[in-house]
Parts: structure tokens; sequence; C-alpha cells
């Protein structure tokens, strides 16, 4: 593109200037936006161009900025990105909200137990579908897994486990402790990568789904950790 053309003369000018510079062979100046297409033998130099424009400083030369390209992830939305998720989560809530409304009364303790075991059991399921592609991606943000990738795999089952002693009601404050440190130390990184904007993979249902890290995440965590706490507190001592 050119800038300072305001009229024919300008446009004839700046056409004639680039047109003998060796490798040009055609140049074309649109006199309105300024925009200039030059076809070539061979490739020329932005700087060569913009030299033979020197006689005529009012005219300036710059390459046209191209649009980045949308990648296809981009362009799905919100919808499509998180659906995966959305429905495990939802299924997870139906199974415990029945459950919680399986006696005379709705028992919050209880959906919240079953909630918990339907979460870890189901997202350590995907995980273990490639335990290696979950390894690749938890590393790249976990402030464990970054430093000794073997906490990857251990967190894995870790998860598994929860979700068995929630199921069978195993040792509740001890349940609900561990689980509040596993996911503490996990939503730690997750906010860091969000914070810093980083374009990586989200680990949270394995390497199956290519869900990106975003507040998703971090919502996901935090209501772990929520859940935890409540269970702790409502807990008969």
């Amino acid at each position: 593109m050119v800038t300072g053309i305001t009229c024919a003369a300008c446009q004839a000018k700046v056409q004639a200037a680039l047109s003998k510079v060796a490798g040009v062979k055609k140049v074309a100046v649109d006199l309105k936006s300024g925009e200039t297409t030059i076809e070539m033998d061979k490739h020329v130099a932005t700087e060569i161009l913009q030299g033979a424009l020197k006689a005529y400083p009012a005219y300036q030369l710059s390459e046209a900025r191209m649009p980045m390209p949308v990648s296809e992830e981009e362009k799905k939305s919100w919808w499509s990105t998180y659906k995966p998720i959305v429905l495990v989560f939802a299924y997870i809530l139906l199974i415990a909200g029945m459950a919680a409304f399986s006696g005379h009364h709705f028992d919050i303790n209880k959906g919240m137990r079953i909630f918990m075991a339907g979460f870890f059991i189901a997202f350590s399921f995907f995980k273990l579908l490639d335990l290696r592609g979950f390894a690749d991606s938890y590393t790249l943000y976990d402030i464990i897994a970054k430093k000794f990738r073997g906490w990857a795999f251990v967190y894995a089952f870790t998860e598994l486990g929860l979700g068995i002693a929630y199921a069978i009601n195993f040792e509740p404050l001890l349940t609900n402790m561990v689980t509040l440190g596993v996911m503490g130390v996990s939503l730690v990184g997750v906010v860091q990568s969000v914070m810093h904007k980083r374009k990586i993979k989200c680990a949270c249902l394995g390497a199956v789904f290519n869900l990106p890290m975003s507040t998703v995440t971090i919502f996901e965590d935090t209501l772990m950790i929520a859940m935890s706490i409540s269970m702790m507190l409502i807990m008969p001592w």
C-alpha cells in the first residue's frame, strides 16, 4: 500500500517509479485507497521498493497486513467447545439429585457426596483412557507436575480413589481434606495459566476432548473445593 496519493498525477509517478525496479513486471495503484499490486519476475524486498520512492518523500510504501487466519477451534461456539464437560456435569448432577431425593426429604450432604463421587470417577475415567496424553497436557500447567511428571499419573488414580471414597462414604473428614488439598493445588496452576492467557489444552477430561484452558476450568476446581469445605462444615462432629 502507498500513502500520500491524492491525484492521478501522484498515481502515475508512483507506478512509474516502482516499474523501474529490476524484477518488477507490472504495478497497479488504486487512486482512492492507495492499495498497490505489484507483479514480479522474482521476489523484490520491500526495502528496495521503498527506496524507489525516495525521490518522492510524500509517498510512503508499506506492506499490507494480512488478517490472521482464524483456526477451526476459534470458530467454534462456546456450546460446541464445552458441550462434553457440560453434559458430564449435567448427568452427574442428575444422579446426585435423584440420590438426594431418595428418602422422604432432600439430603444436601448426600447429594454433594454422590456428585463428588460421580465427578471424580467420571473424570478419572477419561484421564485413564489415555494416561500419557493426559500427563503431557497436565504437565504444561500444574505446578507439581511441571517439576515431577510422575504426579500427573498419580493424580489420575488419586481422582479415582477419591471417587470411590465418596461413593462408599469412607472417612468423610479425611476424604474431604485430601480433596481440598489436591484441588487447591490444581487450581493454582489453572489460575496462573488463565491469567497469563496461555492457549493450552485443559486436561480435565484427559486427552479425549480438546478443551481450552479457561474460566470454566477454574469454576470446576473451585466448585469441588467449595463442596469439600461445605461437607466438612455440616459434618456431624
